[in-house]
């Protein structure tokens, strides 16, 4: 007796096939009633993007000239009028921060405050006693990166090839020289072991010399700095110019140079310098920075608002809370261990976390000897970013940390004014 011949696959098969075409039918017919279903969002981010863009043209050279103008006229969906901005500035803490750095009077001086989570810019500053030089200092890149580039391998190392903050690396030399015999040799009896986090937080060149050329490759480096953003425009709503990196395609003593800070080839504005500490205080995102607020028509009805905008991750949140150590360390027993010894100490406002990365190079636009701090305080919920810049032609005035240490303390006793807390204390040490 033949057996009957199965049709139950076959009739599976047309099922699927008429439920696809019925989807597409659903799915054309969706996109006829609603045809910006799918780039609505799309539409917003670039409404906002051509917003931005608006601004910064009307802006540009008014902030440039450190003037903030209170009113410009802008096309805003085919409507222009002439509209009043609101800024994101901390009235208190720009007014705080132009006093601070008056008084010690350095040739040239930057500081960008930043939250490191929205992107608000809080305060940004230029100073100089020079009457010629008019441009605003803070949104220049024409610094040496010193070495604060050292962040872009120590992130490589910790994102990329997970070692962590007590991993030991063999050097000579002394901390602040780099010299091509303790790069390019062997290690010998006299060699020394330092860990990732103190080599870090005293800023020791040829570690971060051994550490690239022993254990990292020049496309990580070049990797790196493509995630923070090095060589691209940050499209926001005032003028910064690039920061700048260029990576040698070849292992050798040019590649130490670069990792570990110690040439002038490569560039970094302040903004730039704050949204790097702010992508590490804030669990590795990087968020665009942006100057206005809002803006207003004659009505006093809000025009324009702009959202937080994510720019870039440029490590995992563990390798972030990893990096944290390092930067922790240079505050509590590194090169800015001394000027940020008075808040530490603060009964008032710690717990805090601090963190942060010192440099100094001689540069040549402006002419002088460049310090350089990057970094991040959290508290209460708040992270701050900050970098802060000093460049001086013969004598030291102020340490760059130092004037990140009484910001930071000037920004939280404010904080604790106006919401009327009572901050317990307790250092707090990872």
């Amino acid at each position: 007796m033949a057996k009957k011949r199965s049709f139950r696959p076959k009739l599976r098969l047309r099922n699927i096939i008429l439920f696809f075409f019925l989807a597409l039918g659903f799915l054309h017919m969706t996109l006829r009633i609603q045809p910006n279903l799918f780039n609505a969002e799309e539409q917003k981010w670039n409404r906002v993007a051509h917003i931005r863009d608006s601004i910064k043209i009307q802006i540009s050279e008014l902030v440039f000239q450190n003037i903030f103008p209170t009113h410009i006229e802008i096309k805003i969906d085919d409507d222009k009028s002439r509209v009043a901005v609101e800024y994101t500035l901390n009235q208190e803490i720009q007014s705080f921060t132009d006093k601070l750095i008056r008084s010690y009077k350095p040739d040239y001086a930057a500081v960008v405050l930043m939250d490191a989570e929205s992107g608000e810019i809080l305060s940004l500053n230029s100073f100089t006693k020079h009457d010629d030089f008019k441009q605003n200092l803070a949104l220049l890149a024409t610094y040496p990166a010193a070495s604060i580039f050292k962040i872009i391998p120590a992130t490589a190392a910790i994102d990329k090839y997970k070692y962590d903050s007590d991993y030991k690396i063999a050097y000579n030399g002394s901390n602040h020289t780099l010299y091509r015999r303790n790069v390019m040799g062997d290690t010998n009896r006299w060699s020394r072991l330092l860990s990732l986090e103190d080599a870090f937080a005293l800023s020791v060149n040829t570690v971060f010399a051994k550490l690239a050329l022993n254990k990292l490759e020049p496309h990580d480096l070049e990797e790196y700095t493509r995630r923070f953003l090095f060589n691209q425009p940050i499209l926001t709503d005032f003028p910064v110019e690039v920061s700048s990196a260029t990576i040698p395609h070849e292992k050798s003593y040019l590649m130490a140079e670069v990792a570990s800070g110690f040439n002038k080839i490569n560039k970094l504005s302040p903004v730039q310098g704050a949204m790097i500490a702010a992508s590490i205080a804030n669990d590795g995102i990087m968020n665009l920075p942006y100057l206005v607020k809002s803006l207003k028509d004659e009505a006093d009805k809000v025009v324009f608002q702009p959202e937080r905008v994510e720019l870039s991750r440029p490590l995992s949140p563990e390798s972030a809370h990893e990096l944290k150590k390092l930067m922790e360390a240079t505050v509590l027993k590194g090169t800015s261990k001394k000027s940020f010894k008075t808040l530490v100490r603060n009964q008032k406002l710690m717990p805090m976390e601090l963190g942060g990365k010192t440099g100094s190079l001689t540069g040549d636009n402006p002419k002088g000897k460049v310090d350089w701090f990057v970094g991040y305080a959290i508290k209460d919920n708040r992270k701050l970013a900050i970098a802060a810049i000093t460049v001086n032609e013969q004598y030291w005035t102020v340490k760059a940390a130092f004037l990140a240490q009484e910001i930071f303390k000037k920004y939280f006793n404010y904080q604790a004014k106006v919401t009327g807390r009572v901050i317990p204390y307790a250092v707090k040490r990872n």
